[in-house]
């Protein structure tokens, strides 16, 4: 008896340290995707920048990420080859590419092309890193899944608290980001993988078309398109939302609007990483489908609310947009938990590379929407349509909590 409690705590231990490595690993490699973001201030003070250019630098990293995910789904890479190696030679990939920047002009079209190679080395990352954890799934899979969703919303938070902290060499980042990333290359090959893992030996593109045709798994994807309309088009425009709010208030110099509102940011996409895990242990005790129907209802709400608070008391606002923070991510995890769980084991990691692939696809529109709207009806009203995503959404999860196969999620708790 003894022994067998003894064998169980040493599993349980070594299932905590694998995932914690592996978070850890999610956040140096993922640090890449954000890099451009944090050196842009001083890139456009050192060269001259055109905004479109400057704009492709942060969106050719979603639309390599897009391409990349697109492309594993179809030949199944990530329930084809073993995930540890696969994440290593995507995190060397990745780095590589980012590396490459410190050698070339920053202004030129090479950039571009370097930062869409990181995009799409990101798609044997982040999807990959969601299997490996779910190989250890037992009963926690929105937990377990919910901390590396939010590690990544740490390492999205942190490039307003570099523009925040100002005088940081932009080649400094560059180089710092490589080596994280290369760290996490090295890493990933001490975790432990669980014993639930599933791989596919054969070539099976239309594996793939059950994330439409299974109407369970249809129903949690369209969950998450709503979910992803909303979600980096509020992480992408918050700062500047916040900045421009404050720089209405005469009490408030510009040099402190913008230092305010890069601490403000930090905080309000910072604390979505506390709404990821309890995210994950609540729809793991209480249900998938309750836990998203309701962040999507309070989020799609301060997406309505927020653009009636600009202008308003600073104080104000930052209530709404941190209890926003918390709202738009606390249910993101969950929608890939739903696929792990209605997904057999050998196509799980084809699943969520195509459900991410997808979602990113509908960033790119949503976020490059923001900028048309506040030149046409301002930030009053620009905010609004990101609600339509997560309206939507909640129709879509509670018709999956409808369906027959939602006593499938969280072990009945639908």
């Amino acid at each position: 008896m003894n022994e067998g409690a003894s064998e169980a705590q040493f599993s349980k231990r070594r299932k905590w340290l694998s995932i914690g490595l592996l978070s850890l690993c999610v956040v140096m490699a993922l640090s890449l995707w954000f890099s451009a973001t944090a050196i842009m201030p001083s890139l456009k003070s050192e060269f001259t920048f055109s905004d479109d250019h400057a704009a492709l630098l942060t969106s050719s990293v979603a639309v390599g990420f897009v391409c990349g995910t697109l492309i594993s789904a179809v030949i199944g890479l990530s329930d084809r080859i073993q995930p540890r190696r696969l994440f290593m030679l995507s995190a060397l990939a990745a780095a590589a590419a980012n590396g490459a920047i410190l050698l070339i002009e920053p202004t030129s079209w090479g950039v571009i092309a370097l930062r869409f190679i990181t995009g799409a080395s990101m798609a044997g990352v982040y999807p990959v890193g969601m299997k490996m954890a779910a190989t250890w799934a037992k009963k926690d899979t929105g937990l377990l899944v919910g901390l590396l969703v939010g590690a990544l919303t740490i390492g999205s938070a942190f490039p307003h608290l570099f523009n925040a902290a100002g005088g940081i060499d932009w080649r400094f980042t560059l180089a710092a980001t490589t080596a994280l990333a290369l760290g996490a290359a090295l890493l990933v090959n001490f975790v432990t993988l669980g014993p639930a893992l599933g791989m596919r030996s054969r070539f099976e593109p239309a594996a793939m078309l059950k994330a439409w045709t299974d109407k369970a798994l249809r129903l949690a994807n369209l969950g998450y398109f709503g979910h992803m309309w909303e979600l980096y088009a509020m992480w992408a425009w918050i700062g500047v939302f916040l900045q421009a709010s404050f720089l209405t208030r005469p009490e408030i110099a510009d040099g402190e609007a913008k230092f305010l509102a890069n601490l403000a940011s930090f905080a309000v996409i910072g604390v979505g990483a506390a709404g990821c895990l309890l995210g994950g242990l609540f729809a793991d005790r209480v249900g998938r489908t309750t836990l998203t129907m309701a962040a999507m209802a309070v989020s799609g709400t301060c997406a309505l609310v927020a653009g009636a608070l600009f202008g308003a008391e600073p104080w104000l606002l930052l209530v709404l947009c941190l209890i926003w923070g918390v709202s738009v991510i606390a249910d993101s995890a969950q929608f890939s938990s739903s696929v792990i769980e209605l997904s057999e084991a050998s196509n799980i990691g084809t699943m969520l590379t195509m459900q991410t692939s997808i979602g990113f696809m509908i960033t790119l529109a949503s976020t490059h929407l923001i900028p048309y709207l506040v030149e046409m009806v301002g930030w009053g009203w620009a905010f609004a349509p990101l609600a339509i995503g997560p309206f939507l959404g909640f129709i879509a999860m509670a018709r999956l909590r409808a369906h027959p196969d939602s006593v499938r999620l969280a072990n009945g708790n639908r």
